[in-house]
């Protein structure tokens, strides 16, 4: 397969010193590249790919009749914090199997060495995320031995949370009426078997109007940032007390945080 050169992204400023959502919904600490290429897939990730240095893999799933470019922003954000980004171009990714098919691209683009990507893949960590038909995608796709980690967001009907390996992160709308948030909070009450949350989006409908894009940003950054490269100053804004969990305290950010019992258990 062949991967095409679009541009880079310009270089990111430093992060102001926070432990909030605020801190990640700022660029991180590298300009990112974006490619098209694979299987049918648009590729972000740190312009400072390098051999030896092992990054992360992150999923993304479109929501219905939706492409990467609908999303530009937010994974282009997403590199910036230090993972490659594999958004499937397919405007129906429920089944999760386009996504799947991103990680195993480049897992053997790991091992090739003409590729930009040879020995500068993390093929152990893993996540996905999507939105609305991508959300349920994520799941379906999180059922995989490859996917560590997930964050569907305002997620579809598709693959079955109880069949999830990892920890997962649901986000809703506060007044979303395309899928509602007590239908994503009745799928986060299903995963019991993974540490699971449910984060509901202030006033944000399903397109993240009001301010929804930037908080989901930054929560989205900070989940794969903990979970993938063991950021331990992301950690803090999910896990710990109530009384001291970052997003809890975010009344104007979030509506709703729920976590259940195998989250509360982490600290």
């Amino acid at each position: 397969m062949t991967l095409a050169l679009i541009t880079p992204a310009a270089p990111a400023p430093a992060a102001a010193a926070s432990v909030g959502t605020d801190f990640y919904a700022a660029p991180g600490p590298h300009s990112t590249v974006k490619l098209h290429g694979g299987p049918d897939h648009t590729f972000y990730y740190p312009a400072d790919l390098r051999a030896g240095t092992r990054y992360p893999i992150l999923l993304w799933g479109n929501g219905t009749g939706a492409t990467p470019e609908a999303y530009d922003s937010l994974l282009q954000h997403l590199a910036s914090w230090g993972v490659v980004v594999a958004a499937a171009n397919t405007k129906n990714s429920g089944s999760g199997a386009e996504m799947l098919a991103g990680a195993r691209f480049l897992i053997e683009e790991n091992t090739r060495p003409a590729s930009p990507f040879h020995d500068a893949i993390d093929p152990v960590n893993v996540g996905a995320s999507g939105h609305s038909q991508g959300g349920g995608g994520t799941i379906a796709a999180g059922s995989d031995p490859l996917v560590t980690v997930t964050a569907p967001v305002q997620p579809g009907p598709q693959g079955d949370v109880r069949a999830l390996r990892g920890p997962s992160l649901f986000v809703a709308g506060q007044t979303d009426t395309t899928v509602p948030s007590v239908y994503v909070r009745a799928r986060y009450h299903h995963a019991d078997d993974v540490a699971a949350i449910f984060a509901e989006l202030r006033n944000s409908d399903h397109y993240f109007s009001n301010g929804g894009g930037k908080r989901l940003k930054g929560v989205l950054a900070a989940w794969f940032r903990y979970w993938l490269v063991d950021d331990q100053r992301a950690g803090a804004l999910f896990f710990g007390p109530r009384s001291s969990c970052g997003i809890c305290g975010e009344k104007d950010s979030w509506s709703a945080v729920e976590r259940n019992a195998k989250a509360r258990q982490i600290t």
